[in-house]
């Protein structure tokens, strides 16, 4: 069973790694094909056994029939495996087929479009609205069944003349709103979050706003289904939480704690629990639910035994088991029903009924059917880094205490578990942690020794007992213990070591990594354990190539309606622009910037160019000098803004500053010097422009700069403008890229980095008309995703995001 639930698990995984989903018709031949083979192995089986039945009792015929019976069983448990693995990339390509059947229309994206339905979760407040999920019931044009808007509201609303405050949304009304609407689209970077296939899994198939000024009208305070009256009840506890608490900094922690809702979490305290190790601790976790359902179990056990005549009617070990199962699955909604949630549900599930069946099951095999009951469901779990990371460290625990139940009592027996616990997730989770975050805490064993008791058995039951009526008054205890508990964590997170940041390693060193796990943490007796830490050594000794000298690569990263250009020698690294400000706590530098330097091995930027002052270029600067070493900042940044940023090192970029890194050679054609002194010029025309030779080719990248500019370009470097890539200046916009301009520089390359479906058109039809008139090869990172060139001796060679790993989900 459990070997059938993998092969059905990863079967899963291979149509969600798919550039293409297969027709319905191809996926149906595959189902049928997996169900046959089933068949066909059901009936072998069976000859085999009438067979064996009649055969000889001779020696010589048994031992060849024993062969022959042993050769047929692998053939046939082969040929099982085979088969659940095409009953689950079948299944899951079925429900994608339908999945992605429920989408806006390409050529109606952008138009207004009158939709009445449900706000089916919990809406979230932010600095200028509201984010909500809304459930579609009727509509003027055919929309998805399920949307994500935002409704942005200044400080009044208007309505018939007359300023009105903020609209409050709440989970399970029913509105009227005119919306405007684009197909799910993210940003592609490499080792970045797809945002379009977290849409794909909520079952979102269209983003949009609402239109304020066309009108809107609350229909109904609430509609009662069971999906809104779970949501109505996590929003009542937030609000209560946050009536009680107002804006302790432990209130998004005890949210996150009752109700599954982590958005309330501040991002510097994230990355306090990050740097601790304790990420996995301030979600409703396996940890949380199975001791709240364990407690209700002893409850329950206890309170049972104790009426007789209960226990003639059902034994008390089974009314403790349902009662435990129950407990489970409320908090498992209350939670917001998330994998780790899921996962803890479905084990405990497992075992409540096999003790209702009066069953034993095997850890492995309660591991496998939630494994199976969650993928069942929700086949495109696989993608995310919770799924590994919740599967992984219950099965870990499940490995090394395989063999030791009750080999080891009292006090020193369970300090000693749990000392093996932590060194077991300590180390056997450095492979994924390395995969997917490229990081890890050294402190989380002693974080977690501390935290974990005190947020399990203080904190969470006192959080839950706040959440019944009265009882609000145990969140000021509650409070109290956790931001304690945050004073000593972010004394941990700022200490000398307390996290290792590497480079993502390759797959095939993840896959020794794990191999050295399983050799480490074998049970007492195996064979030369310590090799095991051998098989690590290629995660941290094996970094991500890079150009030889005189060579050059350079990455266009996708950061939508902004600009963001890396560029990499043989010991150099060069930032130009670090993309746009999302909101006051999310910017290009902290969602795309960082996590991507950290991937392909940045530990220190030689140098980083903030172009000028508008936020899609500047906006992500703070949050990279806070977190990336930084030698030196060139800028064309008011002064104000320059103090800002702080680097000592800072300086105004102007025409004339050269440099040499490698071979290669980088210099700055744009703005005079003089211009810092006039206050007067756009930002826009005050852009810096950095060109890069190198032996293989050239680039060119004027940020902002409009026609003026680029006359002043013409006027003072005419002859060395010339260049083999160019990102278009101002991201396409009507006022750049001159006819005369172009000319001069004559690129083999364009590259547009434009948001997609941007509110200023960029780039404009008419200027890409004007680069096409030539033969040059146009990239668009809205289309392309992040864009890397490689100026190599061999040539230059073009790669892009979304064309290198493609998925079926991706626009076309």
């Amino acid at each position: 069973m459990t070997l059938e639930i993998i092969a059905f698990a990863l079967g899963i995984a291979v149509l969600q790694w798919q550039a293409g989903l297969p027709s319905l018709v191809s996926l149906g031949i595959v189902a049928l094909a997996g169900g046959a083979l089933l068949l066909v192995i059901r009936g072998t089986k069976l000859r085999v056994g009438r067979a064996s039945s009649g055969s000889s009792n001779s020696a010589s015929n048994n031992t060849s029939s024993s062969t022959a019976g042993r050769g047929l069983r692998v053939v046939r448990r082969a040929c099982r495996w085979l088969a659940w693995g095409f009953v689950g990339f079948a299944w899951a390509g079925l429900l994608a087929q339908q999945r992605l059947a429920d989408e806006w229309a390409p050529e109606v994206e952008g138009q207004d479009v009158e939709v009445v339905g449900i706000v089916s979760a919990m809406p979230q407040r932010f600095e200028n609205g509201w984010r909500f999920v809304f459930q579609v019931e009727s509509s003027a044009l055919p929309v998805p069944k399920q949307l994500s808007l935002a409704w942005y509201q200044s400080r009044w609303l208007e309505e018939d003349g007359q300023r009105l405050p903020l609209a409050d949304v709440h989970a399970g009304e029913r509105w009227r709103f005119t919306v405007r609407l684009k197909r799910p689209h993210s940003n592609a970077n490499p080792h970045g979050f797809d945002y379009e296939a977290w849409l794909l899994e909520q079952g979102i198939r269209a983003t949009g706003y609402v239109r304020s000024r066309a009108g809107f009208a609350r229909l109904d305070s609430f509609v009662a289904t069971p999906g809104t009256l779970v949501e109505r009840v996590r929003e009542t506890l937030r609000t209560r939480f946050a009536t009680t608490l107002g804006d302790r900094p432990a209130l998004g922690i005890l949210v996150a704690l009752a109700v599954g809702d982590q958005r309330g979490i501040p991002n510097d305290q994230w990355q306090v629990f990050s740097r601790t190790g304790l990420t996995h601790l301030f979600s409703v976790s396996g940890l949380h639910i199975t001791m709240v359902a364990g407690l209700v179990y002893a409850v329950v056990g206890w309170a049972w035994r104790r009426g007789k005549r209960l226990s003639l009617h059902l034994p008390a070990q089974q009314a403790a088991a349902l009662a435990g199962m129950t407990t489970a699955l409320a908090y498992c909604l209350l939670a917001g029903f998330a994998v780790p949630a899921q996962r803890t549900l479905y084990m405990l599930s497992v075992v409540g009924l096999a003790s209702l069946l009066r069953r034993s099951l095997a850890v492995h095999q309660i591991l496998a059917l939630a494994l199976g009951a969650v993928l069942l469901l929700d086949p495109w779990a696989v993608l995310a880094p919770g799924f590994w990371l919740s599967f992984g460290a219950v099965a870990l625990l499940f490995y090394i205490g395989a063999g030791r139940v009750g080999t080891e009592a009292g006090t020193g027996g369970a300090i000693r578990a749990w000392g093996r616990a932590q060194w077991a997730m300590t180390v056997g989770m450095v492979p994924l942690l390395l995969l997917l975050f490229q990081q890890f805490s050294l402190v989380s064993p002693l974080a977690n020794g501390i935290a974990i008791p005190l947020v399990s058995f203080v904190v969470t039951p006192l959080a839950l007992l706040a959440a019944v009526p009265g009882l609000e008054i145990l969140l000021i205890p509650a409070a109290w213990f956790t931001e304690r508990l945050l004073d000593g964590c972010q004394w941990l997170a700022t200490s000398p070591g307390a996290v290792w940041q590497q480079y993502a390693p390759t797959p095939g060193a993840v896959a020794l990594g794990l191999v050295g796990t399983l050799w480490l943490l074998a049970p007492r007796g195996f064979p030369a354990r310590w090799l095991g830490a051998v098989f690590f050594l290629p995660l941290f000794l094996m970094p991500p190539p890079r150009p030889l000298p005189g060579e050059a690569r350079m990455t266009v990263l996708d950061v939508g309606q902004g600009l963001s250009v890396y560029l990499q020698t043989a010991n150099h690294d060069l930032l130009f622009d670090t993309g746009p400000l999302f909101s006051p706590d999310a910017n290009s530098g902290n969602r795309i910037i960082v996590p991507y330097l950290r991937a392909v091995g940045v530990t220190r930027l030689d140098g980083l160019v903030v172009s000028h002052a508008d936020k899609d270029h500047s906006g992500g600067a703070a949050s990279v000098l806070e977190q990336v070493p930084t030698g030196w900042l060139l800028h064309a940044l008011p002064s104000q803004h320059a103090l800002l940023l702080g680097p000592e090192r800072a300086m105004p970029c102007f025409d004339g500053q050269q440099w040499e890194w490698d071979g290669v050679r980088f210099s700055v054609l744009h703005p005079r010097y003089e211009r810092h002194a006039d206050p007067t010029p756009k930002t826009n025309d005050m852009s810096c422009v950095l060109r890069m030779d190198t032996a293989h080719g050239s680039a060119l990248i004027p940020s902002d700069i409009e026609a003026i500019s680029e006359a002043g370009l013409l006027s003072r470097h005419s002859s060395d403008l010339a260049a083999d890539v160019l990102v278009a200046p101002h991201h396409g916009s009507k006022t750049s890229s001159t006819e005369a301009f172009i000319a001069a520089v004559k690129p083999s390359t364009v590259i547009f980095p434009v948001g997609y479906r941007n509110r200023f058109g960029h780039p404009r039809r008419d200027v890409v008309a004007r680069y096409e008139s030539g033969d040059r090869a146009l990239y668009r990172t809205d289309q392309s995703g992040a864009l890397s060139l490689d100026f190599l001796a061999q040539g230059m060679q073009v790669r892009e995001e979304r064309r290198e790993h493609p998925r079926y989900w991706y626009q076309p």
